[in-house]
């Protein structure tokens, strides 16, 4: 297997790939002056892409994939440092949420998205999860409540000093605080054996959250719910989760009942500046 070619006829002989490997596996040939992949590139390719993405004349190619294989960077579509302030700045955690479905074509181009994180090693660990049914995310936000009842019976001071009990008693009084009558919620989950499921999970959801507020839908992350998955036996099952797999986030999904007009501060910066 050659793992990687090179069109001559298009390389500028930049060496543009190589020193944007990430594994340092691509070097110039010293003979022909054309990249070529080093004896140990199929041990160590982390499939991550960036040779073929940043090849200014589209002269690479992996044996997987070719340039034209790749979206293409749109300049036009940059976005300008004071959108991309407002959208990260203004993104909030939405927890009133209207009685209306999300179609499964953006629900699916949402997880396309979330799926372009970073992940260690590009292993690109998250499964999903999407309780497209309200009446089905109602049903396992029940069980969530369940499960709190009884973490407040094993353990009543912790559980107090939670709050616990005032969700129950929100819940046994019509109003949900595990998934605020969102109409969706999407778990992500990974293999728990993976060290870093944790970071890559969380980093994809991250995505998730804020490409849903660029296309006006709402989102808040769905604490109570994703802890209560790995902790209550039911709810995993119910889910549907792998046994070798934990949830490492969950989150409520919909459309805002009301918009925001202002940014609210934030606490100063904490920052220690070295060097």
């Amino acid at each position: 297997m050659a793992f990687i070619t090179v069109d001559q006829e298009k390389c500028n002989q930049d060496g543009i790939c190589v020193a944007e490997c990430p594994g340092r596996i691509i070097q110039m040939d010293p003979e022909d002056e054309y990249p070529r992949a080093t004896s140990d590139f199929g041990d160590f390719c982390l499939r991550c892409g960036h040779c073929v993405a940043v090849c200014p004349t589209g002269a690479m190619r992996l044996d997987w994939f070719g340039p034209e294989e790749c979206k293409q960077i749109k300049q036009e579509l940059g976005v300008t440092p004071e959108q991309a302030e407002q959208l990260l700045c203004g993104r909030r955690s939405i927890r009133a949420f209207k009685e209306k479905s999300v179609p499964r074509t953006v629900l699916e181009k949402l997880l396309e998205v979330a799926c372009s994180a970073p992940s260690a090693k590009n292993q690109q660990p998250w499964h999903w999860i999407v309780v497209e049914d309200p009446a089905e995310v109602r049903r396992l936000a029940s069980m969530v409540v369940d499960s709190i009842r009884r973490a407040i019976k094993k353990a009543p001071e912790e559980a107090e000093a939670m709050g616990l009990p005032r969700v129950v008693a929100s819940w046994d009084e019509g109003y949900d605080r595990i998934c605020r009558g969102a109409p969706h919620i999407i778990v992500a989950h990974a293999d728990k054996n993976w060290p870093f499921s944790t970071e890559d999970c969380t980093l994809a959801l991250s995505l998730l959250d804020l490409y849903a507020t660029s296309i006006g839908l709402g989102a808040c992350w769905a604490g109570y719910f994703y802890k209560a998955v790995n902790a209550y036996p039911p709810l995993f099952e119910a889910l549907g989760l792998p046994s070798d797999h934990l949830a490492f986030g969950a989150m409520m999904l919909g459309y805002p009942k009301f918009s925001y007009q202002r940014i609210p501060p934030r606490n100063p910066i904490r920052v220690n500046w070295i060097g």
